[in-house]
């Protein structure tokens, strides 16, 4: 049987693991979890699944947990960051799954790494801020990365059936969002309820933002560059609406292998968890013959300039991705709270670069210390832009 750690328990991708956890209870128990804020949820999870480690995001969230939990749970409740590092670094997990949104999975999943536990990573911004650091840290404790974002699973999944020596190119796709063929002028009136209705995901209302804004898919781009040690200019992006073909590979001799299925996130998850075995999750399968007509269309960085961003940090390398991220995370939630336009988003962060760029990409106290002067200075744009 195999243990996990979970981190972001109670986040789409959290619930989805715990799901497919519940589907299989003779192969895998949950020994620790980590949650933000949603207390009420958290609790439930701990009732059913009986974790040795209770992480919550703040210790006043910790008191309101304990009125919720029987009074057996009680002395396994930590909190903040601390209460996240010792539960990725659970000493019965196997595996440490991590699922925390934003930047605050970064310390986390090093501490699991520096563990010695495998991860499946659905955090894509610990690679964004600190990609050299986290494959360094990887190979030195001897951890294996599982991708669980649905786009690295089909690259790795690709990747399985050619020599990495023989890699031409690897095609992210992406969905485009609920925007996708809409001019710029159009783009200017995006209210944050259009952007949050996803056409063919179910997720969190920032990773939704990101979606919209082609963010996401830049984020995807820097992670898949540590993640297979591949440069920048061996990634490509399309937009593929129907959300099908999931990412592809293409190979020196012109061969192009593609990894399809219905978009639900289940399936990446036990991947990464079984690997290299295949389950069957009782899911509907996909049906070629109706998935109708599917497109791959060049992404438009007029529209979307947040993907050119991501290209443009990734080319510079050092703490920019850092600052990308960092902005991008203050810029959402000024959109969600209706300070700035939808458009104003990539504004905030291309403006946010231009002034923070100084830091080595090897040291986590550079990383950490841009990703705080970009979040000032992010907030600054704002009141600017406001």
């Amino acid at each position: 049987m195999k243990s996990i750690s979970l981190l972001g328990s109670t986040g789409s991708i959290g619930v989805n693991v715990l799901d497919v956890v519940r589907r299989c209870p003779d192969r895998y128990r949950i020994v620790a979890l980590a949650a933000g804020t949603n207390i009420s949820l958290l609790a439930r999870q701990v009732i059913e699944f009986d974790p040795e480690i209770i992480s919550i995001a703040e210790e006043k969230y910790s008191t309101q947990l304990r009125e919720l939990l029987p009074r057996q749970y009680h002395a396994r409740i930590c909190f903040g960051v601390e209460g996240a590092k010792l539960a990725a670094a659970c000493r019965s997990a196997d595996i440490t799954f991590s699922a925390i949104v934003g930047s605050a999975g970064l310390q986390p999943t090093l501490a699991a790494i520096e563990a010695g536990k495998d991860i499946g990573l659905a955090n894509k911004e610990t690679l964004v801020m600190a990609g050299r650091i986290v494959i360094d840290a990887a190979t030195k404790n001897g951890v294996r990365l599982f991708p669980v974002d649905s786009e690295h699973s089909a690259i790795f999944q690709a990747l399985e059936a050619g020599r990495k020596e023989d890699l031409s190119k690897i095609i992210l796709t992406a969905s485009g969002g609920p925007f996708h063929g809409k001019s710029r002028r159009q783009l200017e009136e995006v209210t944050p309820e259009q952007a949050l209705m996803h056409p063919n995901w179910s997720m969190g209302r920032k990773i939704s933002i990101d979606s919209a804004t082609l963010m996401n898919k830049g984020l995807e781009v820097i992670e898949a560059r540590w993640l297979f040690d591949v440069l920048a200019g061996t990634i490509e992006v399309v937009v593929h609406p129907q959300s099908i073909v999931h990412s592809l590979v293409e190979y020196v001799d012109g061969s192009v292998l593609a990894q399809l299925g219905i978009p639900d996130m289940r399936i990446p998850i036990a991947y990464a968890l079984s690997y290299p075995e295949r389950m069957d999750l009782g899911l509907n399968p996909l049906r070629l013959s109706q998935c109708g007509r599917l497109e791959f269309i060049e992404p438009d960085y007029q529209c979307f300039p947040a993907l050119k961003l991501a290209f443009d940090a990734l080319e510079q390398g050092g703490v920019l991705p850092a600052v990308l991220n960092g902005a991008n995370e203050v810029a959402v939630d000024a959109f969600l709270a209706s300070r700035i336009s939808f458009l104003q988003i990539a504004e905030t962060v291309a403006r946010t670069m231009d002034i923070v760029n100084e830091g080595r990409e090897d040291c986590l106290e550079d990383i950490l210390l841009a990703d705080s002067r970009a979040r000032r200075e992010a907030e600054a744009v704002i009141r600017i832009l406001s």
